[in-house]
């Protein structure tokens, strides 16, 4: 495998999952297009704030889309895009790591001390 230099294209892939929100909200769009206040409902734990932030990010990165409704009162909505919907993949993989591996992980850490683990 070739050394991950500053600019190799893996880094691309490496650095948009290092944000916390972005696969959690690429992975809430998987079932279909959201309204920003069923986004937070169903993730729980983002605040209306960072929700728009990383929507912003994404739809910036061509992962996510807006489509706003010219209707009273006006309704917005996201969906992910052909090229997000490639990120699900390696965003479902990680998923079945992280429950595989997620108690080693933890233990290993020594979060289980802190009341951290699942």
């Amino acid at each position: 495998m070739d050394r991950l230099l500053a600019d190799c294209r893996a880094r691309l892939g490496f650095d948009l999952l290092a944000n916390t929100w972005n696969p959690v909200v690429l992975y809430a769009l998987a079932a279909g297009p959201r309204r920003p206040r069923e986004l937070r409902s169903e993730i729980g734990g983002i605040s209306a704030k960072v929700l728009t932030e990383t929507l912003r990010r994404l739809e910036g990165y061509g992962l996510v889309e807006r489509c706003a409704y010219a209707e009273a009162p006006p309704r917005v909505e996201y969906a992910l895009t052909a090229l997000g919907r490639t990120l699900l993949e390696p965003i479902e993989a990680l998923g079945r790591w992280s429950a595989r591996y997620g108690d080693a992980f933890v233990a290993a850490q020594g979060w289980e001390d802190q009341g951290l683990s699942s």
